[in-house]
C-alpha cells in the first residue's frame, strides 16, 4: 500500500461542489488520518441540546455557545470531547499518533464502500491504544494531544482535573469517519480544501461562520472561495 502522508490536525473544509447535505459548508478537524482510514469532528454544526442536558458535570468547562455539536453522521449516541490546553507545542509539531480517550458510551460504527463522503466505516476512537501519544509529563491528565495545542479529553474522567488548564471545550456527538483510502479519492475528486487549523477554531463563538472564517484568512485564491454565495443561483 502506497505510504500516506498523515492530514492528523488539519481541517477539510468542504468546497461548494460537495453536494452531501451532512457536509454542505462543514469543515472537519481530522483527528487520526493513516493509511487505515480517517477520523474528525464537523466544528460548524451545533445542535440545540445544551452540554449540561447530557454532559452536566462538564458544561461549565464548554466554551459558548454552550450546545452539542454534531460531529458527523457516525455513532451519533457517542459524545467525545476536544479540547484546546493553552501553552502547548504551535500546531507546527509533528501530531501525536492515534486519537484515542476521547469518546464517552456510543454504537458500533457502521458504513460502507460507496457511502457518502466521511460516513464509511473507520475504527472507533474508544479503541485506540492509549499507550500511543507524548510522554508522561507533556500532557495534562485527561487529555490526550492529538495536533499542538489541540486534544482530546476523556470525559469519563473528573472534569475538575482539566478545570484548571482547559482554554476551550467542545462536545460533539457522533463523528466523520473514512475508510481505507476514501478520503484520499475525495480530495481527488475536489470535494474538500486542505488547511492548516488554529486551536481558535475548535471554539468559535460564531461557527455558523467559521466555513467563511477559514477560507477568508488563506493567503491563496481561497480566500475568494469565500465569498462563494450560498445559493449559486444567485450568484
Amino acid at each position: 500500500m502506497t505510504e500516506v502522508s498523515s492530514l492528523t490536525g488539519r481541517l477539510l473544509v468542504a468546497t461548494p461542489a460537495l453536494a452531501d447535505p451532512n457536509f454542505d459548508r462543514a469543515v472537519v478537524l481530522l483527528l487520526d488520518h493513516d493509511e487505515e482510514g480517517s477520523l474528525g469532528v464537523v466544528l460548524n454544526r451545533p445542535t440545540p441540546v445544551g452540554v449540561a442536558d447530557i454532559l452536566a458535570p462538564w458544561a461549565e468547562l464548554a466554551g459558548e455557545p454552550g450546545v452539542v455539536f454534531q460531529g458527523g453522521p457516525v455513532s451519533l449516541d457517542s459524545a467525545l470531547g476536544v479540547a484546546v490546553v493553552p501553552g502547548g507545542p504551535s500546531g507546527e509539531g509533528a501530531p501525536s499518533p492515534g486519537a484515542g480517550a476521547g469518546t464517552r458510551t456510543g454504537g458500533a460504527v457502521g458504513g460502507a464502500a460507496g457511502a457518502p463522503p466521511g460516513s464509511t466505516s473507520r475504527e472507533d476512537p474508544r479503541a485506540t491504544d492509549t499507550a500511543d501519544g507524548a510522554g508522561p509529563g507533556d500532557e495534562p491528565l485527561g487529555w490526550r494531544r492529538v495536533h499542538g495545542a489541540i486534544g482530546l479529553v476523556d470525559l469519563e474522567a473528573p472534569p475538575e482535573l482539566l478545570a484548571a488548564v482547559l482554554g476551550s471545550l467542545r462536545i460533539f456527538a457522533g463523528y466523520a469517519g473514512w475508510g481505507p483510502g476514501q478520503l484520499e479519492e475525495e480530495l481527488v475528486e475536489g470535494a474538500w480544501y486542505v488547511v492548516e487549523s488554529e486551536p481558535g477554531d475548535v471554539s468559535s463563538p460564531d461557527p455558523e461562520q467559521l466555513w467563511r472564517a477559514v477560507l477568508r484568512r488563506q493567503r491563496n485564491e481561497l480566500a475568494m472561495v469565500a465569498t462563494y454565495p450560498d445559493d449559486p443561483s444567485l450568484n
